[in-house]
């Protein structure tokens, strides 16, 4: 009963959002917006147990086939820190590359970048966060020495034309601080951008945000800095991810991130669920009308194919659905030729 009545709330909000989408602004009609996939690296990070580097390949072989721009491949963070992604360089050696994938890796340094270029990746993300609790936990500095640390990254990437984005975590609430200022945010993103960074992922990284927050926080963005330089990531501890997307695209944000199968959480966020899985934002972004390009069967498929790796319930409400009406259909199928055999 619990559940029928989250959806009802769920559903009831988003025909509000509906209906006054045309007066608030809320353009659909064939609008395109870029799915970015990070479920083989922020997805997969917070593993304890070690995922086999034949698996982590033949996911991403999977999802390059599925429409997808940019996929977040993995991190050239120190092991000691994410053992999970220690095989990142034989990941970005062995996997296929699909020419119209941009291939993405979280680099927190210089020599991480160093090792990037190795591996001829032309796009990298660089990170830190609103709070300096959080900075301190996720990367034993705060943020001014963050923004220090980007400075020699940003001159190498521009030297060798590769593309630096930001993760901004924590843009409404930290695990250490609580609720965060949304001029915070908005300041900060600024700088970053006037740093060189020519995207910035502003992520609620424990899932607190809800769309009333999330509206207060890219308000005061938005006063800043204009929606093609931001994207949005949504863990979806509490439910509102797909809610808070709606309200991104009400801002004009066009980039989501996401994880299939709803894969995600995060080391230094004690209680962080996955993220708002890919399935379902696709599957609500066609609905409203916007294009995409992807592949949603192709979607799912991936998000099963490492959730049955992971022996992990597949947390995608649309592949569930999907894969239970399969084998619904199946079935019937089935009965339907047997009882013609008689």
């Amino acid at each position: 009963m619990i559940k029928y009545t989250s959806m009802f709330r769920y559903a009831t909000l988003a025909s509000r959002i509906s209906r006054e989408a045309p007066r608030r602004g809320l353009t659909t009609a064939s609008e395109f917006v870029q799915v970015n996939e990070v479920g083989a690296r922020d997805g997969l990070q917070n593993i304890r147990t070690f995922v086999d580097t034949d698996v982590k390949i033949n996911l991403i072989n999977r999802l390059s086939r599925t429409g997808l721009r940019n996929i977040d491949t993995t991190s050239f963070v120190s092991p000691k820190w994410i053992p999970q992604l220690a095989d990142n360089r034989e990941v970005l050696t062995r996997m296929w590359r699909n020419p119209a994938v941009s291939y993405s890796v979280l680099t927190p340094n210089l020599r991480g970048l160093e090792s990037a270029l190795e591996c001829g990746i032309k796009e990298v993300q660089v990170f830190t966060a609103v709070t300096d609790s959080f900075t301190r936990n996720n990367i034993s500095c705060n943020i001014e020495e963050s923004l220090e640390r980007f400075k020699p990254v940003l001159e190498m990437a521009k030297a060798h034309d590769v593309r630096v984005k930001a993760g901004l975590s924590c843009v409404v609430g930290c695990p250490y601080e609580g609720s965060v200022h949304p001029d915070k945010v908005a300041s900060l993103s600024k700088r970053l951008v006037d740093m060189g960074i020519q995207e910035i992922n502003l992520a609620d990284t424990i899932g607190v945000g809800t769309p009333g927050s999330v509206d207060a926080m890219l308000k005061s963005v938005s006063q800043l800095l204009p929606p093609n330089l931001l994207a949005l990531h949504f863990h979806d501890t509490y439910g509102q991810a797909l809610a808070n997307c709606v309200v991104g695209l009400d801002h004009g944000v066009r980039i989501f991130e996401s994880s299939v199968s709803g894969l995600g959480g995060c080391p230094f966020a004690p209680g962080a669920t996955g993220n708002v899985a890919t399935e379902d934002l696709v599957y609500m972004l066609h609905g409203y009308g916007y294009t995409t390009g992807l592949h949603l069967e192709g979607l799912i498929e991936a998000g099963e194919y490492i959730s049955q790796h992971l022996g992990r319930v597949n947390m995608s409400r649309v592949a569930t659905a999907t894969i239970a009406k399969r084998k619904r259909d199946s079935n019937t199928s089935d009965k339907t030729v047997g009882q013609g055999a008689h």
